[in-house]
Parts: C-alpha cells; structure tokens; sequence
C-alpha cells in the first residue's frame, strides 16, 4: 500500500483503520476477538495507521488496540486522543484541556495501549475555558519527553489551528469529511491545513455508514447504536439524506465498484495530504474499503461526485450537540 505523509514527515498508510465502533458507539454487542482479528487483517494488507482514543469504551478500545499490536508495535502508526473526559461508567464529565490533565491522560493511555510512545496524539475536542497555548504548551512537554512523537487536533476551528501551530507543529487535523459532510471546505479549515502544511485525517469519511448504503431506516441499527439518537438519521432527515445514497449507488454501478468505495475515492481524491479512518468491526467491509484505492476518478467524476451533495445539503446537524465542536 503506499503512503502519504501528515504534516512534516508522519508517514502513514493512505488509508487507516478507526477502531472506534469496535468497543463504543456503534455496538449491537462487542466481540474483541474478531476486532482483533480485523485489526491483524488491516496490518496484513498494509494499513498501518490506527485510530482509536481514551473515551471509547470508555479506555476499553485503547486496551483492545494495544493487545492487538502488542507483537506488532513497528508495524503500526498509533494515533490516540484526549480532551473528552469520562468516567468508567461511560458519563461525560466534559472537554478537559488543562495542562495537568493533558499529562494524566496521556500517561493513562500509555499504560492501557502497553507502549512507551504514542505517533500521534490528538486533542479531541478544544476546551472553550482553556487557552489553547495552555494545553499545546503541556503538548509541547510530551514531545519533548519522548512521550509523544508528532502532535494534532480534532474538531477546531481554523483560528484554533492556527495559534496551536504557533506553539508546535500540528501533524494532522482531524475533523469529519465526506460527501455527507462538507463544512471544511467552507469554514476554512481545510484552506488552513493546506496553507500550514498539515496532514488532513477525516472521520466517518463514509457518514457514519450511511454511504455504505446499507442504512434505510432505524431498523437497520442496533438498539444501542448512538446513530438512533443522531440528527441525520431521524424521522424526515433520513428519508431526505437517502437520496444521496441513491444517486451514489447509481453512479457506483456506473462506475463497477461499490458505494462505499466510490465514496471513498471522492475523499482520497481530495489531496495527497488527506488520510481517511474508516471504521470496521468486519474484515468484509474492511477488504472492501481498502478495494476504494483501486477506484480512480477523473477530475470530471470527482466534480460529479461533489456535484451530487453540494455542501449544506445533508438534512440534520452533524451531533446532537455541536457546542464542542469548531471552537
């Protein structure tokens, strides 16, 4: 598989793994067995790059990652997150970017992946009542122990990058992308990470599964999966968000790949710089997803792709609460 580099020299696979949906989220029951099993899959195909953070599970996720590299730690590029605190009974305490606490987690997250560094560490979402220089200064201190080796971000605005970058070099930004979500090219984010030479790393690069084309009604989701309480995925805005997966469907059997691929490929397409995480708990969708690198669009399907969801077009906001995010 070949690589692509985030920021000033992080060299990862062109496509990663979420790990997400393994332990958290979009359960329907947990089986770390064969999560363990798709992770081996992804490093045996190449993918090298693994997303996972301390709030999944909660720390549960972390702890399942780590068991699966534990004999294959040069193999991976290990990406981990802190900043959404919660207790072990899965509450939420809040977004936490206090430099003592920016210390704690990260050595919490050492312990449970078993590793002595993590490659890229991500601030998940930005603390409103912390300066951000306060919590990249504490950042910066893991850097420079050792304990980290390349920094990032997720969900801030493009003010936000740019006073971080200021204080260390932001490897990667990591923010939702995809034909169902679009507000980066708008807000200037992407505009930004372009300018500052920072990797571009979009989450649910497939809509939370909806591009995939295998949702049509709450039905089709576990009674514990979060995406029944999701905005998009309720009552008139899931009828009215199928219609891009339709019109998606129909230009893939055009194009003799599936959905999921050619949604894919639109974001691959997007720059050198940009490294999706689709999430799988099945080496089927797995080997399917790595099948999108083998889709190559022309500069005219890529306009019709984007042509087919203009941005601002999905019906719903993105989270049920979106005062933590693009801060």
């Amino acid at each position: 598989m070949d690589r692509r580099t985030l920021g000033q020299g992080l060299s990862v696979s062109e496509i990663g793994l979420g790990c997400m949906g393994m332990s958290d989220f979009y359960t329907g029951g947990r089986d770390d067995v064969t999560s363990i099993a798709v992770i081996n899959r992804a490093l045996d195909l190449g993918i090298n790059f693994l997303d996972t953070a301390d709030m999944y599970g909660p720390f549960t996720n972390e702890i399942l990652v780590g068991q699966a590299i534990a004999s294959r730690r040069d193999d991976v590029v290990l990406a981990t997150k802190f900043g959404n605190e919660r207790l072990a009974d899965g509450s939420f305490l809040g977004v936490n970017g206090r430099p003592e606490y920016v210390h704690q987690a990260c050595d919490s997250s050492l312990l449970r992946l078993g590793v002595d560094h993590i490659d890229l560490y991500y601030q998940h979402r930005v603390d409103r009542n912390v300066p951000i220089e306060e919590t990249w200064g504490a950042l910066k201190e893991l850097v420079d122990a050792g304990k980290v080796r390349f920094l990032g971000i997720s969900e801030a605005s493009s003010a936000t990058i740019r006073r971080a970058h200021e204080v260390h070099p932001i490897a990667a930004v990591q923010t939702e992308w995809s034909l169902w979500t679009r507000d980066v090219e708008v807000n200037d984010v992407r505009a930004t990470t372009k300018e500052l030479g920072i990797g571009f790393v979009p989450y649910s690069p497939l809509g939370r599964g909806m591009l995939a084309g295998q949702i049509r009604s709450l039905d089709d989701l576990a009674e514990d999966d979060w995406r029944r309480r999701h905005p998009r995925f309720q009552g008139d805005n899931l009828a009215k968000n199928f219609a891009l997966v339709e019109a998606l469907t129909a230009l893939a059997e055009e194009k003799g790949c599936a959905p999921s691929q050619l949604a894919l490929a639109w974001v691959l397409a997007q720059g050198d710089d940009v490294v999706p995480i689709p999430g799988t708990k099945r080496i089927d969708y797995l080997e399917q997803n790595i099948g999108a690198l083998e889709v190559q669009l022309t500069q005219s399907e890529v306009d019709r792709l984007s042509d087919l969801a203009p941005v601002g077009s999905t019906s719903g906001d993105r989270y049920p609460d979106m005062s933590t995010v693009n801060i």
